[in-house]
């Protein structure tokens, strides 16, 4: 699936098009029957792209810094699911999802950390 150019906001479009990828690789792991690490993944990995698409009409910088902090630690976790996949036996793992998490992270703490 490409990356959908949906706003023009690198970070917001990126975003959308991972959580699109994260419904996806879901629905991988539901077929499989790993449905408690796809429920945490699938709120984890959407919420990111919920949080910073909020934060684009913040009621202040504070509310803006606010929404990132929350997306942040959205991506943390979602990386951590997506590990847990990685290193446990019978479950599918997507790399390009991996990476692309933590693209996500490197530009979430950089907007974060010149805000």
């Amino acid at each position: 699936m490409e990356d959908i150019l949906l706003t023009g906001n690198r970070i917001v479009d990126l975003t959308f098009s991972f959580a699109l990828k994260i419904i996806e690789y879901v629905e991988i792991l539901e077929e499989k029957r790993k449905f408690v690490i796809a429920n945490q993944l699938l709120k984890s990995g959407t919420s990111i792209g919920a949080n910073t698409k909020e934060a684009q009409n913040c009621e202040s910088r504070a509310d803006f810094n606010h929404k990132f902090k929350i997306a942040a630690k959205e991506a943390e976790e979602t990386e951590y699911w997506m590990l847990l996949c990685k290193f446990s036996r019978n479950y599918p793992f997507n790399e390009t999802l991996l990476n692309e998490v933590k693209e996500i992270q490197r530009i979430i703490n950089s907007i974060i950390n010149t805000s």
